[in-house]
């Protein structure tokens, strides 16, 4: 199963109030549940061995889920960036962007040409941003195993762009490991 596949799954997606431990363990809600930047965490949490790489980039159809979710016309092709947030050499993160072209207007159209520049850093640095509930999904994945999703919609000027992104088990071997050896020192 790919990112393309997983985001796209309309039943996978939900919006919880409270969150029941079954769908997100405890453990992992730091990260999952933050709404700040995720990549300013990420690169507080490698101490700067951070880098985006871009797997896909161009002019697609998104899925069904995807163009009701926006609102967007059926039919419409939209920017489709999908990437891997590394840190410390392995896959932390990937993130599926989907920016309709209504979006891709004004001081916005800068969003076309991020290349390997974080998408979260643009969109944090945005005073007219604006970020919707978050919805939640967990997928068995083949090679990785159990991972957690979550996704918002993003509006910049009152234009949306909605965020998926699925946080990988390397995160939470890091993290949660070292967090927790720090709090057995103390």
């Amino acid at each position: 199963m790919n990112l393309n596949t997983i985001t796209g799954s309309t039943s996978l997606w939900q919006y919880y109030k409270r969150v029941p431990e079954w769908v997100l363990p405890y453990s992992k809600r730091q990260w999952v549940l933050d709404k700040g930047s995720l990549t300013k965490r990420l690169q507080d949490a490698s101490k700067g061995d951070f880098a985006v790489r871009v797997t896909h980039q161009g002019w697609m159809y998104p899925h069904l889920d995807e163009i009701r979710h926006l609102g967007m016309p059926y039919r419409q092709k939209a920017l489709i960036r999908e990437v891997e947030l590394i840190c410390q050499g392995e896959i932390w993160v990937r993130a599926r962007s989907i920016i309709p072209v209504n979006t891709l207007s004004g001081k916005e159209r800068e969003l076309k040409v991020l290349g390997n520049r974080p998408l979260g850093a643009y969109l944090f640095k945005s005073k007219s941003m604006q970020r919707n509930n978050l919805e939640l999904a967990a997928f068995h994945l083949k090679d990785e195993g159990k991972v957690y999703g979550r996704r918002s919609i993003f509006c910049l000027s009152g234009k949306p762009l909605l965020v998926s992104e699925l946080f990988m088990p390397a995160l939470f071997e890091k993290t949660i490991l070292k967090h927790s050896v720090i709090n057995k020192k103390i």
